[in-house]
């Protein structure tokens, strides 16, 4: 069987698949001149291929089965497999649809068409909902797959082959880093050590396909091994929701990453209590370069009432003042929008995020994904029937306390007051002396104000339309 795999490549601002938003995906737009850089940026850092394409190509050429991948061209070839996603369905269908005219049988994976298969049932020969790999390993076997194809999820993840990255439009192997960033031009080998999420927090998407799962760390170290066989010194992304869950199990795989001698630089996501000096240390050592972790709002209680356990501020500004003394790049996340926030408990929010330091941050919007326990909370208030808007930063919903064109306004005053200061660039310069970055916080007050009269100007604008 020649077997085409298509990861296709985004339209209208900047499209992230596979693993972001649990793998319904988001879509930044250029909403300012702030968020246009931002774009501009994340499209030649934050695109690494998809792991779960990876994985599918690494199931078919080991039973002998011809892979083809494709971003986005048409290639012949008996079945076609789509990577979906909620941001940019009409073009996956679109595309599915002309592949089908080419007489290619074609199906959709991935969390889009696991809970929203209508979207994408007519426009294919099979929808494979859940986890795809025990499906996809059924008719790689022979099976011909119809309709909505149920595929049960994987009780050993250690039972997969490793990722073949030579099959799916590996990233650009580049030993230098990226502008700005850590990451290399080009993006970084993505790796799951684990799928699932532990937490319970109601809007992630990432806990609503199957359970949490862990890989064993030598089966882990091992596929790090091969990569660092085939690529010098890779840029690893560990996709993990909370890569330092378990203590014990990420200071394991720190070691193991050491005592084999892998030279390798890597990334993760956790939280910042999940997190101390030691471990951080432990995790340098053996590779860490960036690490990014949910904020999301200053306000305890508004946390609690999304079912996250709120993190002591105290205890976040000394994981930023560690790994600003270790040189480790960090991303904050925050999300805008929660039912009990106002004008007054975003802009805290937004000040809390400045003070914190994180070297980046990203501003979202709530939204209320299907599945989720926040959907079936939220649904009566939702107004937005186009799915693609549930894209991470459009509001999609009768918020209580503000409106559509507030909550957007809030979004862009955001990134403008994060970017456009003084200590960002003291951060991105690796100014560590206390003395200089109290100048630059002298400098940021100055701009501060300046941001202040900008913004009360365009939104009296906008009130007087």
């Amino acid at each position: 069987m020649r077997l085409v795999l298509a990861d296709l490549k985004g339209t209208n601002g900047f499209v992230s698949k596979d693993t972001v938003a649990g793998g319904y995906g988001s879509r930044l737009k250029p909403f300012s001149r702030v968020a246009g850089l931002v774009c501009f940026v994340k499209r030649r850092l934050h695109a690494p291929p998809s792991v779960q394409m990876a994985y599918l190509a690494a199931l078919a050429a080991a039973k002998g089965h011809d892979v083809r991948w494709t971003p986005g061209p048409p290639i012949d070839g008996d079945v076609a497999i789509v990577l979906s996603s909620l941001v940019d369905y009409r073009s996956e269908t679109a595309w599915a649809d002309t592949m089908r005219a080419r007489g290619v049988r074609v199906g959709f994976v991935g969390l889009a068409a696991s809970k929203l298969p209508e979207l994408f049932v007519d426009h294919a020969d099979f929808v494979i909902t859940g986890e795809p790999e025990e499906a996809v390993g059924r008719m790689l076997d022979g099976e011909v797959l119809r309709g909505i194809s149920p595929s049960a999820p994987l009780d050993d993840l250690d039972a997969l082959p490793f990722p073949r990255w030579d099959l799916v439009g590996r990233p650009a192997v580049r030993r230098g880093s990226g502008w700005l960033t850590v990451r290399p031009v080009g993006g970084g080998f993505p790796v799951l050590a684990s799928r699932g999420c532990p937490e319970f927090c109601t809007y992630c998407p990432h806990r609503i396909l199957a359970g949490h799962r862990e890989r064993r760390i030598d089966a882990i170290v091992d596929e790090l091994q091969e990569l660092c066989d085939r690529y010098p010194r890779p840029y690893v992304i560990f996709r993990d929701p909370l890569f330092s869950e378990d203590r014990d199990r990420s200071a394991a795989l720190c070691d193991a990453i050491r005592s084999r001698g892998l030279r390798l630089r890597f990334e993760c996501e956790t939280r910042l209590d999940r997190l101390d000096e030691a471990l951080l240390a432990r995790m340098y050592r053996s590779g860490l370069r960036a690490i990014s972790f949910g904020v999301e709002s200053v306000e305890p209680e508004t946390l609690r009432r999304a079912g996250r356990r709120p993190i002591p501020q105290p205890h976040q500004r000394a994981m930023m003042a560690f790994c600003r003394e270790l040189g480790i790049t960090t991303a904050a996340f925050y999300v805008f929008g929660f039912l009990q926030d106002t004008w007054e408990s975003i802009a805290a929010t937004i000040d809390h995020a400045i003070q914190l330091g994180s070297t980046f941050a990203q501003f979202k919007i709530l939204t209320p994904y299907p599945g989720t326990p926040l959907w079936k909370q939220m649904k009566p208030l939702v107004y937005e029937q186009d799915w693609e808007r549930f894209d991470g930063f459009t509001p999609t919903f009768r918020h209580p306390h503000l409106t559509s064109s507030e909550l957007m306004f809030l979004l862009g005053a955001a990134y403008s007051r994060f970017y456009v200061r003084p200590t960002f660039l003291a951060n991105q310069l690796g100014i560590r002396s206390t003395a200089v970055r109290q100048v630059f916080a002298h400098w940021d007050a100055r701009v501060s104000e300046r941001q202040s009269r900008r913004e009360i100007a365009s939104a009296s604008r906008a009130v007087s339309c």
